[in-house]
């Protein structure tokens, strides 16, 4: 047990459901939501430390028996004691005294009450003592101590649980870790054991993982790496995110080599397994805001390429031509893309109708509803704490197998988990060693109260972790005195218990936020039938809803409700990336033309859709219903038919772009036009007249002309003629009576 000083913190926390989202809940009832700055997903790549972190001003000392605190008769006691320093300055040296007692103590009560620092009523005597070397500012300091087989103070022991303590004297009095020894008893009935361990990404806002995500979860310092050297070659029972294989399946012939091998190590590995909610989903939220049945993804096409599952060429001989012709379509026929549940599929040995709902979230009406889910004619099986059932509570063991009425049941052993969970998440194995001591003192009980039955326990959600923390917690279960490894089949086949659950705490802002989320899914449903495939937008929906409500937000409320207010927000942003653009007034000057609207499509989809356009009044005889295909990221043009019926004058036209299912898509819209159709009649007439005239003036002009040739021929016919008649050298006088 640790000890930190000044001021002791819990050994125990509660997981953390509703903390802090009174904010959230504040902003799931604001209409509009702006965008937040750039929310970074906590990274998945696991950073662990040699110590934990303390609180800064701090000191803590912990002691940890060697062997997981198993002390066979005959054999010595070691133990190390861990002092690690956030002050300011060093610690003075000291020395440490290391006492044990001689009777062992009485039950699991008592065991957590001497873990959890009260030693009253517990007579322990000292058995060791060790110089503690000051330990500078920041720093750590471990020091071994040992009590050999042959001192009196290790003989006699019964097999039994014993309590250890060490002290030494701090600048404000003594300080005390308590811990404690298991004697084992030789040749005890051995009780199943299955050890849950989760193989999960983390919290994500996204609905499966990135490829750069994958490289780096799956390189040989990855968070997943990790996952599976720590459970290779131990008897773990697997819970898979399904969300994590479907990563590497849609990304096909493009998936990161290390994640095509880490999946590959995946499916052969041999444990038995079964799948968590994609994502690793909240359950009881779920349930708590009104479905009747816990999500699931509904397609992964949208982050499939055709292009990565088409099938390589396979070298051969050269093909002999055909004389026939390849049959039309077929060299252009798409690769089939694998089915969801092939993408889903988490490996061999994997049991259906399976639920984990987070420790503490599951009550009676939980499990109940969970038990309807029904999987090959099978209840749905719901893995709870052993906290949650009246038994546990009061501090009894709880065998694995149970059924809470006719809802069947797994239980995990809440005090074992939460020792195991510890131990897997501390990189330092002084530090490890005092929790999986811990683990083991709590099954040391548990074995001998099951009656046989076997038990179930968990190295808890934390994705975060070494190899060598999770394969050595492991084995401290595995291997612990009297007890062996169980699968799943194997504890859901053994003796079925009577289980009694507890209510347990409500979840209203969580429950709240589903529901939010699923309304909101419900809009982009039906948004998405602008697309021939909607599910290239309800399938990421859905994806991403699924991630949000995964269990890795719960350490980080904030986190959560930045996330959450981010997804909200992009889903806005899609059911606003399809509208009309505005128009200005129109000036229509003609009885029979086309009116020219803009759509903007800004999805990397063509859509589907129909602009209907009203006119509020008579003046304009409007084509009602106008489809159109709107092409991705771009604006496209529909031209609406219009004929101007009766006179002058100001009409206005409703505009609506809605989907082939009569969806209303974007906001409504209304342009000015001013309708002049008879200028077009009396241009008309005017111009007639102008040419009628025009012409007319021609003709005259050219009747003129041609009579006045006429006039002018005349008269020098005339002239001609005469001066033909007269003689040469007469008096043309003459013929007019003489006159000169």
């Amino acid at each position: 047990m640790t000890v930190t000083h000044p001021g002791k913190p819990a050994r125990r926390r509660a997981p953390r459901v509703a903390a802090a989202l009174l904010a959230l809940v504040t902003v799931l009832a604001t209409p509009g939501l702006p965008a937040l700055a750039d929310t970074t997903t906590p990274s998945p790549t696991p950073t662990p430390t040699p110590t934990p972190q303390i609180a800064p001003g701090t000191t803590a000392f912990t002691l940890a028996p060697i062997s997981n605190g198993v002390v066979p008769a005959g054999t010595a006691l070691a133990v190390s004691l861990t002092l690690q320093n956030e002050t300011a300055t060093s610690t003075p040296a000291t020395s440490a005294t290391v006492s044990l007692g001689r009777s062992p103590l009485a039950s699991r009560t008592a065991l957590t009450a001497w873990l959890d620092g009260d030693t009253s009523g517990v007579t322990t005597e000292p058995v060791a003592t060790a110089a503690l070397e000051p330990v500078p500012a920041g720093d750590f300091r471990v020091t071994p101590a040992r009590v050999e087989a042959e001192d009196p103070a290790l003989e006699g022991l019964t097999p039994g649980v014993y309590p250890l303590k060490a002290t030494y004297e701090g600048p404000s009095g003594p300080v005390t870790a308590t811990s404690a020894i298991v004697v084992p008893r030789a040749g005890a009935d051995e009780i199943g054991v299955g050890v849950l361990v989760p193989v999960t990404a983390g919290a994500l806002t996204e609905g499966l993982l990135t490829a750069d995500q994958l490289t780096a979860l799956t390189a040989p310092d990855g968070a997943l790496t990790a996952q599976l050297d720590g459970v290779e070659g131990t008897p773990a029972i697997l819970a898979v995110d399904p969300a994590v294989p479907a990563s590497i399946r849609v990304l096909g012939t493009a998936a990161p080599a290390t994640a095509t091998e880490w999946l590959e190590r995946l499916e052969s590995l041999p444990n038995s397994r079964f799948a968590l909610q994609f994502g690793d989903a909240d359950v009881s939220a779920q349930l708590e805001s009104g479905l009747s049945a816990p999500l699931v993804p509904t397609s992964l096409t949208a982050y499939m390429n055709p292009e990565d599952f088409a099938a390589e060429p396979t070298p051969g001989p050269e093909p002999t031509p055909s004389p026939s012709p390849p049959a039309e379509g077929d060299e252009d026929a798409a690769p089939a893309l694998p089915s969801l549940p092939a993408l889903l599929d988490i490996g061999p040995n994997a049991r259906p109708g399976i639920f984990w709902p987070v420790e503490g979230t599951a009550g009676t009406e939980v499990v109940e509803r969970l038990s309807r889910v029904r999987t090959d004619d099978e209840a749905g099986t719901t893995v709870i704490s052993s906290a949650s059932t009246s038994a546990g509570a009061a501090g009894q063991t709880v065998p694995a197998n149970g059924a809470a009425g006719e809802s069947p049941v797994l239980v995990l052993d809440a005090e074992v988990s939460a020792a195991l969970a510890e131990a897997s998440g501390l990189e330092a194995t002084s530090l490890r060693g005092a929790a999986l001591a811990e683990a083991t003192a709590y099954l040391s009980f548990a074995a001998a109260e099951t009656g046989g039955a076997p038990l179930l326990v968990t190295l808890g959600r934390d994705p975060d972790r070494s190899r060598v923390a999770i394969g050595a917690t492991i084995g401290a279960a595995t291997d612990a005195p009297g007890v062996t490894p169980f699968t799943l089949g194997g504890l859901i086949n053994s003796s079925v218990g009577e289980v009694q659950l507890g209510e347990a705490a409500a979840q209203p802002a969580r429950a709240e936020v589903t529901s939010t989320l699923l309304e909101e899914e419900g809009e982009l449903a039906r948004f998405a039938t602008i697309l021939d495939d909607p599910s290239l937008l309800t399938g990421p929906e859905r994806a991403e809803i699924l991630q949000l409500l995964g269990n890795g937000w719960l350490p980080d409320d904030t986190s959560w409700t930045a996330a959450i207010v981010d997804h909200r927000a992009a889903t806005r942003g899609t059911l606003d990336s399809v509208g009309l653009v505005p128009s200005a007034p129109i000036n229509l000057y003609g009885a029979n033309v086309g009116l020219r609207f803009w759509v903007r499509n800004d999805l990397p989809y063509p859509v589907n859709l129909v602009l209907y356009v009203t006119p509020d009044n008579l003046r304009l005889d409007v084509q009602r219903a106008n489809p159109l295909v709107a092409q991705p990221a771009s604006n496209s043009r529909v031209e609406v038919p219009v004929q101007a019926r009766v006179g002058n004058g100001d009409v206005t036209l409703g505009l609506q772009l809605r989907s082939r299912a009569s969806v209303a898509i974007g906001e409504p819209q209304s342009v000015d036009v001013a309708v002049r159709a008879e200028w077009e009649s009396v241009g008309l007439a005017i111009l007639g007249v102008v040419v009628g005239g025009l012409l007319l003036l021609g003709v005259v002009r050219t009747v003129l002309r041609l009579r006045a040739r006429r006039r002018s021929g005349a008269s020098i016919e005339d002239t001609g003629e005469t001066d033909a008649s007269t003689p040469a050298g007469s008096d043309p006088s003459a013929d007019r009576g003489g006159e000169p």
